[in-house]
């Protein structure tokens, strides 16, 4: 059976690739750095959209959260810019989010190595 592939789907990628390019050429503010838009999800009345983002490079999740509040502000003009893009009467509501999945990998990636080197060392030990 083939999957359905819903207008808020259509739309959020839509709205995904715009994003990526128009945050990248027409948004000037040296506290955004370089930022990529990981998902975006679309309400089915096509009125909010919640983006997710990282910024690459960001050493501290404090320089992150200034991009998010950045974006946050540029939200109107982002908005605008959208809707003459994809020709949609009315845009949805952008809100931008720190996507932190990818620090959660991480941090998980981390404990699985010491949890199996940990084991190493014991098995070691128990071997001598």
């Amino acid at each position: 059976m083939p999957r359905e592939f819903f207008r808020s789907d259509r739309i959020a990628d839509a709205i995904q690739r715009s994003l990526a390019r128009v945050i990248q050429t027409e948004v000037r503010d040296p506290r955004l750095g370089l930022v990529n838009i990981n998902s975006v999800d679309v309400t089915r009345d096509l009125s909010i959209a919640k983006v997710y983002v990282t910024v690459v490079g960001a050493k501290e999740e404090s320089e992150s959260e200034v991009a998010v509040k950045v974006l946050n502000k540029a939200a109107g003009f982002l908005r605008n810019v959208i809707a003459k893009e994809l020709t949609m009467r009315s845009a949805p509501r952008l809100s931008f989010f720190y996507d932190r999945t990818a620090v959660q990998g991480q941090n998980l990636s981390n404990l699985i190595d010491r949890a199996v080197a940990a084991d190493k060392q014991r098995s070691e030990d128990e071997g001598e």
